[in-house]
């Protein structure tokens, strides 16, 4: 597979024209629509400008866009000409920006409208930059590269009909990700790996067809998002429904019901948003599917979400490093509380610390091997050995396999916190408080008591604040006599939200800094009343 010619740009778009699509829509939203056709027609013309602007096969093109017909046009020019196209979150600061531009050495940084401050701000701190493209208008401003238009200049383009001649093996993109070892780094994939999961996950487990439309909450920056938006809908002919602004429950519903929507992917967080935004049971009525990955999605709300909307959910993992979704559940074979059973073409395994395999019920590491996996972190040595083991790639997360072959998440493996001497998965606890009809989410940490000693606390997003369906704290903690008492959460401190990555996951690590303090005083006072 390695040594045939292959470029993802012809897999995703020539394709589906040749096969007969160009009259097909193939994007679709505020931003404008365009068919496969006139898709082809604006990537061959911007392949030619990018080419014109000096970008060389494997030079570096970062992208800060939001989703609109643009940022599919960017990807997949950059890729027809054997560059590789980097698309970053669009949550940073400049600063943030910065840092990836030096770390990727990029040649040329391409904005859509709504970051062109903050391209100006970061720009400065970039010296192998050599170029900024300014897309949908942006304003970029005065600064010390050159700023070019792309509609101006694309207009004028000759559309480059020859593809670059890569293999399936051949750098195709980066995705950054802070991933399983902290700092911002590059995962780099290959051409081939948009093949194996658009014919994967994409065929097989979503079953995406040509009539299908696509729409994310997840931004297409995210390797989740450049799936559901790009990757899986342009491989079959599907439509992908963009929407450039921040993902919110009501907006959502919104473009679903404007654009027919029939498959839709989010997170365990936004679908419990969703809920908590008192939607009509019909709000959904064109989806015929919904996807779930991020972070595990809790059974309760796997049964509330589909008793509400009457639309199932299929969970699943994936990691930027993988490129999408390993490990997942089936339409109509949903294990609720799972994340089912691996993908076609993957393998798994879960292993304990000493990298030996475990029995079906024991608790491990979840280790995965396939044909998408990343070749690597850019300049990362230390970190890719840490991760990419051989043929396997770690992902730190523990799991444990059931009887018939079902896989649950118990929590990333750093997660994990010891009670009483007693390995605790905050899952299990949260499941529980989950289970209380006036909890919407629970996120459960460790935190030290007086003593030092771990114990777990629970930070609880009600349904609602009104009387009849809101709880109190001594209401939750007497819930959770149903776990072992050491099991059982110390505290538990209600939100109105938690902090979230760029990505929609709930950064537990910024909990656990606010938890460290919550038992202390609190036990003293406790105990010095008797």
């Amino acid at each position: 597979m390695g040594d045939e010619l292959f470029n993802a740009c012809g897999y995703l778009l020539d394709r589906r024209v040749a096969a007969g699509d160009a009259d097909r829509l193939a994007v679709t939203g505020i931003g404008g629509e365009l068919s496969y056709g006139a898709l082809l027609y604006r990537v061959q013309r911007t392949a030619t400008v990018l080419d014109e602007l000096g970008l060389q096969p494997e030079q570096r093109l970062v992208m800060c866009m939001a989703d609109c017909p643009d940022f599919v046009n960017l990807y997949l020019a950059a890729m027809r000409i054997g560059a590789i196209p980097v698309p970053v979150s669009t949550m940073r600061n400049a600063d943030g920006l910065a840092e990836l531009l030096r770390d990727s050495r990029a040649r040329l940084l391409v904005v859509s409208a709504e970051f062109g401050q903050l391209a100006r701000e970061a720009i400065g701190s970039a010296p192998e930059l050599r170029g900024v493209i300014a897309a949908n208008g942006a304003d970029v401003g005065a600064v010390g590269v050159p700023v070019h238009d792309l509609d101006r200049l694309a207009t004028a383009a000759a559309p480059r009909q020859e593809i670059y001649p890569s293999t399936a093996d051949s750098p195709a993109f980066w995705l950054y990700t802070s991933g399983t070892t902290g700092k911002s780094k590059a995962a780099m994939h290959r051409h081939g790996s948009v093949r194996v999961v658009c014919e994967s996950y994409g065929t097989q487990v979503l079953g995406i067809r040509p009539e299908d439309r696509c729409l994310s909450a997840a931004k297409a920056f995210f390797a989740y998002g450049l799936g559901n938006s790009v990757l899986f809908p342009l491989a079959v002919g599907a439509c992908a429904v963009l929407e450039p602004a921040p993902a919110k429950a009501e907006l959502i519903a919104e473009r679903i019901a404007e654009r027919g929507v029939t498959l839709f992917f989010a997170g365990p967080t936004f679908f419990a948003n969703m809920l908590r935004a008192d939607l009509a049971p019909d709000a959904l009525n064109s989806v015929r599917l919904a996807a779930s990955a991020g972070e595990a999605l809790p059974a309760a709300l796997y049964e509330r979400w589909t008793a509400h909307f009457g639309v199932d959910i299929i969970d699943g993992i994936g990691m930027t490093e993988m490129l999408h979704i390993f490990l997942s559940n089936r339409e109509g074979h949903v294990r609720a509380g799972t994340t089912g059973t691996a993908v076609p073409g993957y393998d798994l395994r879960v292993v304990d610390d000493a990298g030996v395999d475990v029995a079906p019920g024991t608790a491990g590491t979840l280790l995965v091997r396939g044909e998408s996996t990343a070749t690597g972190y850019w300049s990362r040595y230390d970190a890719s050995r840490q991760v990419f083991r051989g043929e396997w790639l770690r992902t730190g997360d523990t799991y444990v396999q059931d009887a018939d072959g079902f896989y649950a998440c118990l929590g990333r493996t750093g997660d994990m916190l010891k009670s009483s001497g007693i390995w605790v998965s905050p899952a299990e606890v949260e499941d529980q408080l989950l289970a209380h009809p006036s909890v919407a989410q629970a996120v459960v940490v460790a935190a030290p008591d007086a003593d030092g000693l771990e114990r777990p606390v629970a930070y609880v997003l009600l349904q609602s604040a009104t009387p009849a369906t809101s709880a109190t704290e001594e209401e939750l903690i007497e819930h959770c006599r149903a776990l072992p008492a050491f099991k059982r959460p110390r505290k538990i401190v209600f939100v109105g939200g938690y902090p979230t990555t760029a990505t929609g996951k709930i950064r537990r690590v910024e909990l656990r800094a606010m938890a460290a303090s919550v038992l202390t005083e609190p036990v003293a006072a406790d105990a010095e009343g008797g």
